[in-house]
């Protein structure tokens, strides 16, 4: 697939069938979220990776939609600096999931988001220094419905470019 092919046909999967990630596949996903671009190449971000089935099931209470992370062979737990300490912070760790789905989806693994409602919970549970802050963690797993990666995109599903692009002025 090519990155067009990729961005085109990505896909929210929120039911994953139970089967693990291979590790190289694991580490394609962390890998893209490693070389993505930063303001200023300060890279502010940390990930946890979660394979342990009691770690995710604990990890999907504390989002109020997060339950897809249960069911996930891989979760990522996206850790930044204070989101209120620069603006920049919370682009760079959108680019950095942007690039571990997509990456994910080449692969035939699908993924989705899940806000974390919960923070000072998710740190008692994942361990990480209280300099770093989760807002975001992601779910990822083969999808529990093999359509998911090639079902061609829903007609009428995104507005057009003439919609949202304004040359020049408003």
């Amino acid at each position: 697939m090519n990155v067009s092919e990729v961005i085109r046909t990505k896909r929210a999967v929120r039911q994953f069938r139970p089967d693990p990630l291979p590790q190289e596949v694991i580490e394609h996903i962390l890998n893209a979220g490693r070389r993505a671009q930063s303001s200023k190449n300060t890279q502010p971000w940390q990930f946890i990776a979660i394979t342990d089935r009691q770690t995710l099931q604990a990890l999907s209470t504390l989002g109020s939609y997060g339950s897809h992370v249960g069911g996930a062979a891989l979760g990522v737990a996206s850790l930044g600096a204070d989101p209120a300490s620069r603006f920049s912070v919370l682009f760079d760790a959108g680019q950095a999931a942007a690039y571990m789905q997509l990456a994910a989806w080449e692969k035939g693994v699908g993924s989705v988001p899940a806000t974390i409602y919960q923070p000072e919970q998710a740190r008692q549970l994942l361990g990480f220094p209280p300099e770093w802050h989760l807002n975001v963690a992601f779910s990822f797993g083969y999808p529990a419905d093999p359509e998911a990666i090639t079902r061609p995109p829903k007609k009428g599903g995104r507005v057009g470019l003439d919609q949202v692009v304004h040359w020049n002025r408003w």
